[in-house]
C-alpha cells in the first residue's frame, strides 16, 4: 500500500506542475528515442548486410584456398572449376543443388545506344536469382528451355532506364560481343537497399558461354538439405575437387557464419558508438530531472514540514522524492520509446534504410530511464529527508 500511495503522490506532484514537468522529461524522451532509432538502424542494417553477404540459409560457397592463391600469385586457373566437378558434387546426398556463377564485364549495346563496364553474369538455374534475392518486376524469368542455349537475358531495372532512357526493354534486342540477345525480362534485387547490385544482365550458362567464349566458372555454391548437414557435405565437396584435381589444400568452404559474425561485430560496435552519443541527451535529461527535484523540494518544505510532524519518518520523505524522480524518468522513457519506435517505423517505411526495433534493447532504455531517475533523484530525494521539521513549518 505504502509503495502504491508513494506513486500516486508522485503523479498528482507532476500533473500539478504539467509544463514544468513535460520540459523537465524532454531531455528523457529525446535521448531515449534517438538511441532507439539509431540502435533500431544499426540492427537493421546489421541483419541486411548479413543476408546480403550470407544469402540463402544452408549454402556453402567453395573458394580457392589462401595458399593455392599465394601459390598462383592470385591467378586462378580456367579449370578450377569443370563441368564434371558440377556433376559429381550435384550427386552428393545431402546437396539439393549445385549453383554456378560466370561473371565478365562488357559494353552492352541497343541500337545506337551503349553502356560501358557491364557485368554480365551467367547462370546454370534460377536458384541464382533466389539466392540474391532478385526478382522480375517485368516480362518472364528463365524457362527450363532457356539454359538450352537461347540467348535470353534479364536486365536490371537500373540498366534498363540508362539503356532504353526508361522505355520498356521487354523484346528488345540488345547486343554483347556483337552477339544479339532478346530481353525477356527486367529484374530487381528487393530487401536489399544497403548494397548495390553490380549485375546488369543474367543470361543462361550455355548463352553465357557463347557471347564469350569460354566456360570458366567464377564462383560455385552449395545449396544444401538440412542445417546439420553442412558441415559433412562442405568436407565431402572438398574431398571431391581435391581428388579430381589430384591437388592438396586448393579448394576451401567460406565460413558465411564467421562473415555473419564479423559483420554483427563492425555494425555493432558503430551502433554501440553513434548510439553513446546520442545517450549523453539522457544524461543531460537526467540532470534536468534533478534540477527541478531540487527546485520541487524549496517550494514543498512546509508539506515536507507537516508530514514529517505527523510521524512519516526520514526514509518515508527519502522514498516519496526519489520515487517522483523515478516516475518523471520513467514516463519519459516511455514517451521516447513510443516515439522512437514510431520513427524507426517510418523510416522503414519511406526510407530505404532498414529498421529493427529489438525488445531487449526497448526493456534495456527502459531500465536506463529507471537507473537515471535513481542516480539525479536521490540528491534531492536525501535533501528533503534531511530538513528540519521546525524550520519546514516556520518558513512562510
Amino acid at each position: 500500500m505504502i509503495f502504491w500511495e508513494n506513486i500516486r503522490m508522485a503523479l498528482d506532484a507532476i500533473f500539478a506542475h504539467k509544463m514544468r514537468s513535460i520540459l523537465t522529461i524532454l531531455g528523457i524522451v529525446i535521448g531515449v528515442s534517438s538511441v532507439i532509432v539509431i540502435v533500431a538502424i544499426g540492427q537493421g542494417g546489421a541483419a541486411k548486410l548479413s543476408k546480403s553477404f550470407t544469402g540463402r540459409s544452408n549454402s556453402i560457397i567453395i573458394i580457392p584456398s589462401s595458399e593455392m592463391l599465394k601459390k598462383s600469385g592470385g591467378v586462378i586457373s580456367p579449370d578450377f572449376f569443370t563441368q564434371e566437378d558440377i556433376q559429381e558434387l550435384q550427386h552428393i546426398d545431402d546437396v539439393e543443388s549445385v549453383v554456378i556463377k560466370y561473371f565478365e564485364t562488357a559494353t552492352v549495346f541497343y541500337q545506337k545506344q551503349n553502356a560501358e563496364g557491364i557485368m554480365v553474369v551467367g547462370i546454370n538455374s534460377n536458384d541464382t536469382l533466389e539466392e540474391e534475392n532478385i526478382e522480375v518486376v517485368r516480362g518472364r524469368s528463365f524457362e527450363t528451355s532457356d539454359y538450352g542455349g537461347n540467348c535470353v537475358a534479364l536486365m536490371s531495372l537500373e540498366m534498363e532506364k540508362q539503356l532504353f532512357k526508361e522505355r520498356n526493354g521487354i523484346e528488345k534486342i540488345i547486343r554483347i560481343k556483337n552477339q544479339p540477345i532478346e530481353v525477356i525480362g527486367i529484374v530487381e534485387k528487393k530487401d536489399d537497399s544497403l548494397m548495390m547490385n553490380t549485375a546488369g544482365v543474367y543470361m543462361p550458362d550455355k548463352a553465357w558461354t557463347k557471347v564469350f567464349g569460354k566456360s570458366n566458372i567464377s564462383q560455385l555454391t552449395l545449396r544444401i538439405k538440412k542445417p546439420d548437414a553442412i558441415k559433412r557435405a562442405g568436407n565431402k565437396a572438398i574431398e571431391i575437387l581435391n581428388k579430381n584435381h589430384n591437388t592438396q589444400g586448393d579448394y576451401e568452404v567460406q565460413n558465411l557464419e564467421e562473415i555473419e559474425k564479423g559483420i554483427e561485430v563492425v555494425t555493432n560496435t558503430m551502433t554501440i558508438v553513434i548510439g553513446s552519443i546520442a545517450g549523453i541527451s539522457l544524461l543531460v535529461g537526467g540532470v534536468g530531472i534533478m534540477n527541478i527535484m531540487l527546485v520541487s523540494v524549496t517550494e514543498r518544505t512546509q508539506e515536507i514540514g507537516i508530514r514529517l510532524a505527523l510521524g512519516a519518518t526520514r526514509s518515508n520523505i527519502l522514498i516519496q522524492f526519489l520515487t517522483e524522480a523515478i516516475t518523471l524518468s520513467l514516463l519519459g522513457g516511455i514517451v521516447g520509446l513510443l516515439i522512437g519506435t514510431g520513427v524507426s517505423n517510418l523510416i522503414n517505411l519511406f526510407t530505404p534504410f532498414p529498421t529493427l526495433v529489438s525488445f531487449p534493447v526497448a526493456v534495456g532504455t527502459l531500465l536506463f530511464s529507471v537507473i537515471l531517475g535513481i542516480v539525479f533523484g536521490i540528491l534531492p530525494a536525501e535533501k528533503a529527508s534531511k530538513l528540519d521539521p521546525i524550520q519546514c513549518l516556520n518558513r512562510n
